[in-house]
């Protein structure tokens, strides 16, 4: 993250109003939550999990017992049992 100075990019009476209540410190003025990315969009391990979580649903189904997939994938029963128990939840 950079920091931008404020008379480069707000109006003077906005600073004015903001130095009513601080001067000289840095602050940090967060995304709207509309326009923040959530854990993994951007990297795209939101979707490499979503992948091998369907993997894991479909080997199931197929008859894969819990502990031979916690051993393929290298995790713990109880997550294998979480991922193949739970409601999909649709993401967009």
């Amino acid at each position: 993250m950079s920091y931008v100075k404020a008379a480069a990019v707000l109006p003077e009476e906005l600073i004015a109003e903001i130095q009513k209540y601080i001067q000289g410190e840095m602050i940090y003025i967060p995304k709207p939550e509309a326009a923040r990315q959530k854990w993994g969009e951007s990297s795209g391990g939101r979707k490499q999990i979503d992948a091998r979580n369907e993997e894991i649903r479909k080997a199931f189904r197929n008859g894969k017992p819990v502990e031979v997939l916690a051993d393929e994938y290298f995790l713990a029963n109880e997550t294998i049992k979480k991922i193949v128990y739970s409601k999909q939840k649709r993401r967009q």
